[in-house]
């Protein structure tokens, strides 16, 4: 029963240096035959172990050291193991048949047949693959059959092999295979490893015959759906976490092409469907190139975690960017282009499968409702198009190409029908890439199409998308192909660089339609009232153009701007807007989320930064849209009210005057509020209440805070602690109001509380009453970015409490809980301090952007307190693992820090808190 094939080709290196199958072979008749077969089956066992084990290990070592030195070697790599599975497996099998279970004068039920299946039968493993194993039996399993079944499978498992394995008959393969498509897919890829030949071709010919011939159509919806409700689960393609298997564009895709392919073309190799007709030479070498890469890049990930890991977190990005040998350039580190590659081959597996179902469906393989989308009735076209199964095709290729613009046309006429376009045609525009060219850049039609489809049909993400995988946008304007699959490197942004500003266009899309006017109520109402479209439109798209280079990217935006703008079609007036907006793209919501816009110096310098309504409500929604173009879970109620606040201030100081924007005016107002909110209190102890707070408390807080605070102080005695917690639905928030005495450090040490109770700060300020009592108003969330409920309040409360009556000590306790996670590690994030004496009258403003972690707060505050810095308010501005934590800060005499000599020794402190922590975090 014993099989000898002959080992492969394209094994990475020689076939005895990987495994030597007849010296092993020879080692184990040895050592079984010492004491004759009387030797008992477990001492046999692992006598065979004893060979086999380290031949293994010595067999993976061989291909991983080979790998190593070719990193980009996979699909040998991956045939390699593969092989050294098939040599191991067979010979566990014939030390069971011919040493454990001898059978000299088998009958015709006593035949066994063992097939590979699944990706293993496909010849296709990474180094810790499952190995899936079909037991064919002739009829009902022997006796000697299932001894030597769970024989083989005991050494196979003691040898650590992850098996999967059925045992069957054919009619069992035949009967199974017909009521589960996963197993029929299964059975589709089986390869034959050892025992009875014939046997296993009797199950190739009956599946075919019997259960493949006339089901064609049914395995297709059958596949086709299981895609669909994978990429439902895995979400967008250009997510930065991809899962490299079952993610859109990853192996998963390749896979179900190759078995609709093998199950209706009866294909052993992709390649044949070149000579099929359905992928050109071009084509098939994409596929070959993603295969190899996408392979390369599984086999590191499984070699560097010694398991079986499919999914690209953060920290294995920079491993395998590494084992891959990607180097840091151009201003962007080697991950960041290891990824760009990843991206842009997932864009290629996409178009491949496109053009793999259009050829279904001419052959009228693939049923209509499997398509993305089918109109029933015809569309009335422009001429040069057609309709076929439903989507947007071109009638005469030759005709179409006759004229360049064409290759702009096709994607507004899309938009205009609502038809999606026709594989066969995406196929024609990338075959003729080339025909994009400056002539055709400087073409006012073409400028005109190209501005039409950003603001005349509505969804302009579907067109941009589609040009942009194209490579037709880039072509158009070639600014924008160093950040096409362009990934950042941080846990703030979801998405590669272009699907960001996709993303962002989609925003803005559903806000011009009215529909997140009770989600956005200002930038709708600023649509509404009319702003100029083509600007805020070509803004976001070139808004992070200049991302991935040394320079700062707002500033090279803008410079870029300034040359494409005016070749998208725009006035010199237009263009100096959308300059400035590019330019300035980060400067609301820096303003919003980094400073005190309580503070009526904010809103003065904000307001002198912008000097006109136009881009004022320009930049509020592409702010808008920016931030929500990021992820699906960065836009809150917080920033949403930050930015209204912001937006509502200076639009009422452009209105009214930057003089009204005063101190006393915000005073007197809140002193009135005040007195309004307490109109059940005597006049007595109101004028009490009002006089006992000097005047930055009345400035910065809203009145349902200055109404916790006046209830908590109300015979509040020097040694009570009273707390308020409130959840502040308006800002996605709990804010935690403190009325205690006053003393130094205060601000640190509720700081400690909170961190120790796992709260994230990210708005608080403090202030000390005329009668020395000091209050704190802190905002919190939790873990996930939201506001504590209303049932886990009273545990937060019990731990801050603890903390504050010193029954837990902050500084020993956040040790043990300061960690950064693994996956979040890799991360770069430069540390930068800087003392700002001009953004507020009263306070230096200290700004420290550095790497977030859970006790860095408390650290920074605690540092500032010994240096007796008196901290008025802290703004908490996170963006994924990078913090700007903003400071307002007096000296122990009231004075702001104007020596440089004094700055200097401040950073320096700070920063030796922050790595000191910092080495917690990684420890």
């Amino acid at each position: 029963m014993k099989d000898e094939v002959a080992p492969p080709a394209e094994l990475i290196r020689p076939a005895a240096e990987i495994f030597d199958a007849a010296a092993i072979s020879i080692a184990i008749d040895a050592a079984l035959d010492e004491d004759g077969i009387a030797t008992s089956p477990t001492e046999a066992r692992k006598r065979i172990l004893g060979i086999l084990g380290p031949a293994l290990k010595q067999g993976r070592a061989a291909i991983a050291e080979t790998f190593a030195a070719s990193p980009f070697a996979a699909d040998s790599t991956i045939r390699s193991y593969s092989w050294l599975t098939d040599r191991t497996i067979t010979c566990a099998l014939d030390a069971a048949v011919r040493w454990l279970h001898p059978l000299p004068t088998p009958t015709d039920a006593e035949h066994l047949s063992v097939l590979a299946v699944g990706g293993y039968g496909r010849g296709e493993m990474a180094p810790f693959s499952d190995v899936d194993l079909l037991f064919l039996t002739p009829y009902k399993t022997t006796p000697w059959a299932e001894s030597v079944i769970e024989s083989t499978l005991y050494i196979l498992w003691d040898l650590g092999l992850k098996v999967g394995q059925s045992t069957r008959t054919v009619a069992d393969c035949l009967r199974l295979g017909a009521e589960d498509f996963t197993i029929r897919t299964a059975l589709l890829e089986n390869r034959f490893v050892y025992g009875d030949a014939e046997l296993a071709e009797t199950l190739r010919a009956r599946l075919r015959s019997d259960l493949f011939e006339g089901t064609e159509r049914d395995f297709i919806e059958a596949k086709l759906n299981e895609r669909g409700e994978r990429h439902r689960k895995q979400g967008v393609r250009y997510r930065v976490e991809p899962n490299v298997k079952e993610g859109k564009g990853g192996l998963r895709d390749l896979q179900c092409l190759f078995w609709v392919a093998k199950y209706v073309h009866h294909v052993d190799d992709v390649a044949e469907l070149v000579a099929a007709g359905l992928f050109t030479e071009e084509e098939f070498t994409t596929f070959s190139e993603a295969h190899n890469f996408l392979w390369a890049v599984r086999c590191h990930l499984h070699l560097a975690t010694g398991r079986a890991s499919e999914q690209l977190t953060f920290d294995l990005q920079v491993e395998v960017a590494q084992r891959m040998g990607y180097a840091d350039s151009a201003g962007r580190r080697a991950v960041e282009h290891f990824m760009q590659h990843y991206f842009r081959h997932a864009t290629a597996v996409g178009e491949l499968t496109r053009i793999f179902l259009t050829k279904l469906e001419a052959a009228h393989v693939k049923s209509e409702p499997l398509l993305q989308r089918l109109f029933k009735r015809k569309r009335r076209l422009l001429p040069g198009y057609t309709q076929v199964h439903g989507r947007l095709a071109i009638a005469d290729p030759d005709k179409f190409l006759s004229d360049r613009l064409n290759l702009l046309r096709l994607f507004e006429e899309g938009l205009r029908t609502g038809l999606l376009i026709h594989p066969d045609a995406m196929r024609l525009v990338t075959a003729n890439i080339d025909l994009i060219d400056d002539k055709l850049r400087n073409d006012p039609k073409a400028q005109k199409l190209f501005l039409d489809l950003l603001v005349k049909h509505g969804n302009p993400e579907r067109a941009l998308r589609r040009m942009n995988e194209l490579g037709v946008l880039s072509a158009f304007i070639p600014e924008f192909e160093p950040i096409r699959a362009m990934m950042q490197f941080n846990m703030y942004h979801s998405y590669t660089v272009d699907e960001h500003i996709i993303q962002c266009i989609s925003q803005l899309d559903k806000i011009e339609r009215g529909e997140l006017i009770e989600e956005l109520p200002i930038a709708s109402s600023i649509l509404e009232e009319g702003v100029n479209r083509r600007v805020l439109y070509v803004a976001l798209l070139l808004h992070d153009i200049g991302k991935g280079r040394d320079e700062d990217h707002s500033i090279l935006g803008a410079q870029i701007a300034r040359k494409v703008a005016p070749r998208l079609g725009l006035k010199p007036r237009e263009v100096d807007t959308v300059e400035w907006l590019v330019r300035y793209h980060l400067l609301m919501s820096d303003m919003a989320q980094k400073r005190d816009i309580a503070d009526p110096r904010t809103v003065r310098d904000f307001a002198k930064a912008v000097q006109t309504r136009e881009r004022l409500d320009l930049l509020c929604v592409l702010t808008v849209c920016d931030i929500r173009g990021v992820g699906p879970t960065t836009w809150n109620n917080w920033k949403a009210s930050l930015l209204r606040a912001l937006y509502r201030q200076t639009r009422r100081a452009m209105e009214g005057g930057l003089e009204d924007l005063n101190r006393e005016q915000r005073g007197s107002e809140a002193k009135r509020n005040l007195r309004e909110a307490l109109s059940d209190w005597d006049a007595r102890n109101i004028r009490a209440e009002l006089g006992r707070h000097y005047p930055p408390y009345w400035q910065g807080l809203h009145v349902t805070a200055h109404v916790a605070f006046a209830r908590l102080l109300r015979g509040l005695k020097a040694d009570d602690i009273a707390v308020d917690l409130a959840v502040d639905e308006d800002r996605d928030a709990t804010r935690v109001c403190f009325a205690l005495a006053d003393h130094p450090g205060l601000f640190s040490r509720l700081a400690g509380a909170l961190a120790l109770a796992g709260a994230n700060v990210v708005d608080a300020r403090t202030y000390t009453s005329k009668d020395g009592f000091a209050t704190a108003a802190f905002w919190i969330q939790d873990a996930d970015g939201s506001p504590y409920e209303a049932s886990r309040l009273p545990r937060l409360r019990q731990t801050i409490d603890k903390t504050l009556k010193g029954e837990v000590v902050a500084s020993e306790a956040i040790q043990s809980r300061d960690r950064i996670r693994k996956r979040e590690r890799a991360f770069r994030v430069p540390t930068h301090i800087t003392f700002d004496n001009e953004g507020s009258e009263i306070y230096t403003i200290i700004e420290v952007d550095t790497r977030d972690r859970p006790g860095l707060l408390y650290d920074l505050t605690r540092t500032l307190a010994a240096n007796s810095v008196y901290i008025n308010s802290a703004v908490i501005a996170t963006y994924g693992e990078q913090v700007v934590d903003s400071f307002y800060v007096k000296d122990m005499f009231g004075l702001k820090f104007h020596s440089k000599a004094k700055q200097a020794a401040l950073e320096k402190k700070l920063r030796a808190a922050i790595e000191q922590g910092a080495e917690r975090a990684r420890a």
